[in-house]
């Protein structure tokens, strides 16, 4: 990627995370980026082609999270350091996982190549899940396992954006995260285990 395209993108996603939908126009992400508006339209084809890619690069920076190493951990550890890597990813790059994930563009829609790349990053962590719960278990009960993991680690995640986040000091969200994904965890191994 070019160095004005990864500067447009970085501008984009701050932009997204800071305002929302209703901050992103070509003429803000100009503005931020430092580049004109002529720049962006030549690399993206205006708001639409940057929200896309920052929709594909958002779902392979879930992908590259959870993409874990699984030959030196147990697979169990291995959801979890996957979970972990989400979980800091979603912190680090607020803009892409609010898009993805939270506060989307109601004018924007997602091409075919954005939504097949947000569907392989669920079945990459389907096939991270499925190493860690029993073999026996059906496709739909792996997918199924898989997302209710990932609905859990994403509802903590969205909650840091509301008022619940006076409840409890941010410093103790990561570990609340991780006790229940990991507590839904060793739950599925058991369920399914006897």
């Amino acid at each position: 990627m070019s160095d004005s395209k990864a500067k447009i993108l970085t501008a984009a996603s701050e932009l997204f995370a800071e305002k929302g939908a209703d901050g992103l126009s070509v003429r803000a992400i100009s503005g931020r980026a430092g580049l004109s508006t002529i720049g962006i339209y030549n690399h993206f084809n205006g708001k639409q082609g940057i929200l896309d890619a920052l929709y594909i690069e958002g779902f392979r920076m879930v992908m590259d999270a959870i993409d874990v190493e699984t030959e030196t951990q147990s697979p169990r550890d291995a959801v979890l350091q996957g979970l972990s890597n989400y979980i800091t990813l979603s912190a680090e790059h607020r803009g892409h996982y609010q898009l993805i994930f939270g506060r989307a563009d109601p004018t924007y829609t997602p091409s075919s190549g954005a939504t097949a790349i947000g569907e392989e990053a669920f079945n990459r962590l389907t096939a991270l899940v499925s190493r860690a719960i029993p073999a026996h278990l059906s496709g739909r009960e792996k997918r199924e396992a898989a997302l209710q993991l990932w609905a859990l680690a994403h509802g903590y995640v969205s909650l840091q954006d509301h008022e619940a986040t006076e409840l409890i000091p941010m410093a103790a969200w990561r570990d609340l995260i991780m006790n229940a994904v990991t507590l839904h965890l060793d739950a599925v191994i058991a369920k399914h285990a006897g």
